[in-house]
């Protein structure tokens, strides 16, 4: 045991945690001119954030949503560099009650950035206070209990918030409205993987060539901080195994290894479309039934496996369920049954197709 009642392994793996995230910061870009990708929101943005500095203003409400892992945190703290200004860092779940909020928003000064991660998750008495907090700039302090309670109103400095989400669907429409601009991050093309990963590389001091860039960029999803994960899994794996420089043979050997295939697909998602094919002939599923099946949690599944799994055109959502397209049966290997949901339902189109212009 070690002072604070801590196992080893935990310590040995909380040192790990720090070490990923302190590389993950260094590898942040830190300025607009410095992001890769996202061309059409960086153009949209950067008009915001100087008309607000040409007119002296704090810039209006921004909120960013998308899958995890495309650059929402990077950006929020861009837009604080950017914009000059010191910047409050907080999540969703951290703001359990209006008072949580209320002490942040009182002590803010003028001008400052206010970043709330997974704002949808915000609870609804805090999500009221913002409404006006955001509008009025003033904050309701309640005082008391019960019928002699008095609601003071107490006016805070002009921020700017940036609030992130993953899932922009749950915002409530009051929310969503006071935002004055809304972006949302697309998936990176591998072109621009490639670039991300050869400037990581020189960040790190990384030996890196053109074809090992374009293998890990080809397995990254579409997403920057999975690039960035891989790139040190390589290295770690071109320095135990090899001469310390990253190639493609190397990067392909590494990637294998920790079960990354050439599509990009890792364990979670070879799982998603091992039980569909496999325990379910290829759906439909329900999203939960599909969740227990892979021994996940069904935001695990929906968040992190099915945006990706979806765009690859392996998986598709249907009102009835999850269904197994006919590139998922291929990309296991197996033959694609004609029976499966996917062609009963082009079937049922075609047929009612027919039918209605017949």
């Amino acid at each position: 045991m070690t002072a604070g009642g801590r196992q080893p392994d935990q310590v040995v793996s909380s040192l790990a945690d720090a070490d990923d995230r302190a590389a993950e910061g260094a590898l942040r870009p830190k300025r607009l001119s410095e992001l890769i990708g996202q061309t059409r929101v960086r153009d949209q943005l950067s008009l915001v954030l100087e008309g607000a500095l040409r007119r002296g203003r704090p810039a209006d409400h921004v909120l960013l949503s998308g899958p995890p892992g495309l650059g929402k945190t990077t950006l929020a703290m861009i837009i604080a560099a950017e914009l000059g200004a010191p910047m409050r860092i907080t999540s969703g779940p951290a703001i359990e009650r209006s008072g949580d909020l209320a002490a942040i928003l009182s002590t803010l000064s003028d001008g400052e950035v206010v970043f709330i991660d997974e704002i949808h998750r915000v609870a609804r008495p805090a999500e009221e206070m913002l409404y006006l907090a955001m509008e009025d700039f003033r904050v309701d302090v309640v005082i008391g209990k019960g019928p002699g309670a008095t609601a003071i109103p107490l006016d805070i400095a002009h921020f700017t918030l940036v609030g992130a989400t993953t899932r922009a669907g749950l915002l409530p429409a009051a929310l969503r409205d006071r935002f004055g601009f809304t972006a949302h991050l697309d998936f990176y093309e591998p072109g621009e993987l490639g670039v991300i990963v050869r400037r990581s590389a020189g960040l790190l001091g990384v030996a890196l060539r053109d074809d090992g860039a374009e293998e890990i960029a080809s397995r990254s999803r579409g997403t920057p901080r999975i690039a960035n994960r891989l790139l040190r899994r390589v290295r770690d794996f071109a320095e135990v195994h090899g001469d310390g420089i990253v190639t493609r043979d190397c990067a392909q050997a590494a990637l294998d290894l920790y079960e990354v295939d050439p599509s990009g697909l890792d364990r979670l998602d070879r799982a998603v479309l091992g039980a569909l094919v496999h325990r379910f002939a290829g759906g439909p599923v329900g999203l939960s039934t599909l969740a227990v099946a892979v021994g996940e949690e069904a935001e695990t599944v929906e968040v992190v496996a099915e945006p990706f799994l979806v765009r690859a055109g392996l998986i598709a959502r249907t009102p009835r369920g999850r269904v197994a397209t006919p590139a998922a049966w291929q990309h296991l290997g197996l033959p694609v049954p004609r029976q499966t949901a996917w062609a009963r339902q082009a079937d049922l189109e075609r047929d009612a197709e027919v039918t209605l212009f017949d």
